[in-house]
């Protein structure tokens, strides 16, 4: 396993959308083990793959409730709302309001190819729909509030 580098709010590849994974190659394997260390070395609850710049439909999240690999992830069902302060690995020393559902629920396929279902709420909800969007070529401040500068002392 290796630490990629992760990719800045500038860097056009954060605003392209990714394509799909056509076929899970021992490659894209070695890449779902150095999101996932990468990740936890920046202390992120979630990272996408055009974060470390690869554009492929692939994320990974841990909320503390252990690690998820999801490729090729899609929405398929929302429900409700909630405002959160969010930020991204990607955007650094930036934080901001963010509306979301409450409620997601995304289909996806493991590592081992194997479509599954995965349903999550509050913080599970918010990590899945941001890091969707990164596939999308967005970025949470192009939907948050009251965007706000860490203080740096």
């Amino acid at each position: 396993m290796a630490l990629r580098q992760i990719r800045t709010e500038g860097d056009e590849i954060l605003r392209k959308r990714s394509k799909e994974v056509s076929k899970i190659t021992r490659n894209v394997k070695i890449l779902a083990e150095d999101m996932l260390e990468t990740m936890e070395h920046a202390s992120g609850v979630g990272l996408a793959a055009p974060q470390v710049g690869i554009l492929k439909r692939m994320v990974v999240i841990n909320v503390g409730e252990g690690p998820l690999v999801l490729i090729n992830p899609e929405i398929i069902e929302t429900k409700g709302e909630q405002t959160n302060l969010e930020a991204c690995l990607s955007v650094p020393g930036k934080a901001g309001e963010v509306k979301r559902p409450t409620y997601v629920k995304v289909q996806a396929q493991n590592i081992e190819g194997e479509t599954f279902m995965v349903e999550g709420t509050e913080l599970l909800a918010i990590a899945l729909c941001h890091e969707i969007d990164h596939l999308d070529g967005r970025l949470f401040i192009d939907i948050a509030e009251n965007i706000e500068e860490e203080q740096r002392s």
